[in-house]
């Protein structure tokens, strides 16, 4: 699709300098953290490796209770370690919207915030733009102390992604309280470099508590179609009746266009 900028180069380099100021903010406040709170680091580093555990033990070894927390791919691949996201600048700094289809029929309009969080959106449009989301399925519904439907996983396991994984984490609401109809990436718990193609839609306002990496990079939101993902998706529950796993309903991307 069209990624033109009507901005002047002075405006481009205004949002950017705004940007990675921001970005300073954000990585100061997390290392006050860190260094303030050790002790709590430690404990959760190790709540955070048991449930990154159990979510890939849940999604390829059978069953298992992943922590109610959105969590996506495993440890990057030596492959990956090697691979480079796109640039920010793919994401020109700006507002995009767009659409994802469902199940050939069922249209979630999109609104991403590409100066807010410049390095999810971009590359959340250069995978839209190869296609790579095209044909996957939304791997993971949850519907108990947090309202998520999580999706980009080529595989459909909750273990895929592209051949990269990029960091840090933009746009993480400091109240841990993630509204309905955000669009925000999926990570490994305790590891704000290890985001790649899996995202979630919260259909539900959600408190999602930060973790020794923070919380949850925001890129975007839904802005219409929710109603109708509650109805044909979430309704129908995980199966097997659990309140974390696969939906029970069909969720097949068909199509994400942005523009």
């Amino acid at each position: 699709m069209a990624r033109g900028s009507s901005a002047s180069d002075r405006e481009a380099r205004e949002r950017l300098r705004r940007y990675q100021a921001r970005q300073t903010v954000h990585e100061t406040q997390t290392r006050r953290r860190v260094r303030d709170n050790i002790g709590a680091i430690i404990a959760l580093v190790a709540v955070a490796t048991v449930a990154t555990i159990g979510q890939i033990v849940y999604f390829t070894a059978g069953p298992g209770a992943p922590e109610p927390a959105p969590s996506a791919s495993p440890s990057p691949s030596p492959e990956a370690e090697g691979a480079q996201p796109p640039s920010t600048e793919v994401s020109e700094f700006r507002t995009w919207t767009g659409a994802l289809t469902l199940n050939d029929s069922l249209e979630l309009g999109l609104e991403l915030d590409g100066m807010a969080a410049p390095q999810a959106v971009a590359s959340f449009v250069q995978l839209a733009e190869d296609g790579f989301f095209d044909g996957t399925s939304c791997h993971r519904l949850t519907t108990d102390g947090i309202f998520v439907l999580q999706c980009g996983d080529p595989t459909g396991t909750g273990t895929g992604g592209p051949d990269y994984r990029f960091g840090p984490i933009e746009n993480a609401p400091a109240d841990d309280v993630y509204e309905e109809g955000v669009l925000a990436m999926a990570r490994q718990g305790g590891n704000g470099s290890s985001m790649g193609s899996q995202f979630f839609i919260v259909y539900e306002e959600s408190s999602i508590p930060s973790d020794a990496a923070g919380g949850y990079t925001v890129f975007g939101r839904i802005t219409s179609g929710l109603d109708e993902l509650v109805d044909q998706v979430v309704s129908a529950g995980v199966e097997g009746g659990a309140t974390d796993g696969r939906p029970a309903a069909p969720a097949l991307v068909t199509s994400v266009v942005v523009e």
